[in-house]
C-alpha cells in the first residue's frame, strides 16, 4: 500500500528530523541520503525554484508517491538538502591549544561549503539546523566556544553570532551572482552623495568596493573573534 500525500503528518521546516523513518519494508530502493543527494543536485541545477516533489522523483526515477515514504513537503526536501550541506564539510577534529583558531578555521569551513552551493546560504539562515550535519558541526562551535569560558546566555549569544556571520555572509555574495555588481554599487554611490547632506557618513564612502567578498569576510570575522575575546577578558 503506498501512503499519500493527505496522510502523513503535518510539516513544518525541520518536521523531518522528529518524524520515524518508515518500515524497511515500506522504503523500496529508495533511502533518505538518496533523496537528500538528489535534491542538492536539483538544486544546484535549478536553485529553489525548481525543487518539487515531481521534480526529485523524475531525477530518481520513481514515481512521486514513492516518496511519500520518506518525505512529506518540500519542506523535508530543503532541509534534508541543506543538511547534506553541512554534512560535506570536514569531520571536526580534535581542539587545538587556542579556541578563536578552531573556531576561525569552522568559519571558514563552512563557509566555502555553503559558497559551493549558492542556494544553501539564505536556505540556513530561514530554516531550524536540526539535522545531524549541522547538529555535529554546533557541538564543535558550543564546545570550543564553552572551553574559552563562555557559559549560558553568553555561550548561546557567541555561537549564534558565528554561525550568522557566515550563513549572512554567504547569502548576502549569492544574492549578487548574475549581476553586474560594479555597476550597482556605482548606482548606489552616486545615490549616496547626491544625497549626503542626509547621509553624510555613507555619501563619504569610496565609490569603488575597497574589499573582496573573501577580505570582508576575514575583516568581519576577526572583528567577532577580537571582540569575543575581548568579552571573556573582562571577566578576569
Amino acid at each position: 500500500m503506498s501512503p499519500k500525500k493527505a496522510d502523513t503528518e503535518p510539516s513544518a521546516p525541520g518536521a523531518i528530523w522528529f518524524r520515524e523513518r518508515p518500515p524497511a519494508r515500506a522504503r523500496g530502493s529508495l533511502d533518505r541520503n538518496a533523496i537528500a543527494h538528489a535534491a542538492v543536485e536539483v538544486l544546484d541545477e535549478t536553485g529553489i525554484a525548481g525543487l518539487s516533489l515531481r521534480a526529485l522523483a523524475s531525477r530518481l526515477g520513481v514515481h512521486a508517491t514513492s516518496l511519500y515514504w520518506h518525505v512529506s513537503t518540500r519542506d523535508d526536501l530543503l532541509d534534508l538538502a541543506v543538511d547534506t550541506v553541512f554534512a560535506g564539510l570536514a569531520e571536526p577534529g580534535e581542539p587545538g591549544d587556542d579556541w578563536a583558531d578552531d573556531i576561525a578555521g569552522f568559519m571558514r569551513s563552512l563557509r566555502a561549503a555553503l559558497l559551493r552551493h549558492p542556494w544553501s546560504g539564505a536556505l540556513a539562515a530561514s530554516r531550524p539546523l536540526l539535522g545531524p550535519g549541522a547538529l555535529q558541526r554546533s557541538e564543535f562551535v558550543y564546545a570550543g566556544l564553552s572551553r574559552a569560558g563562555f557559559t549560558g546566555a553568553a555561550l548561546t549569544a557567541a555561537a549564534a553570532a558565528v554561525s550568522n556571520l557566515v550563513i549572512g555572509s554567504v547569502a548576502a555574495q549569492a544574492a549578487w551572482e548574475g549581476q553586474d555588481e560594479a555597476a550597482a554599487r556605482r548606482a548606489m554611490h552616486d545615490h549616496l552623495r547626491a544625497n549626503a547632506d542626509r547621509y553624510p557618513t555613507l555619501g563619504a564612502l569610496p565609490d569603488t568596493r575597497t574589499d573582496s567578498w573573501p577580505d570582508q569576510f576575514e575583516r568581519a570575522m576577526d572583528a567577532l573573534l577580537r571582540g569575543l575575546a575581548a568579552q571573556l577578558n573582562e571577566r578576569e
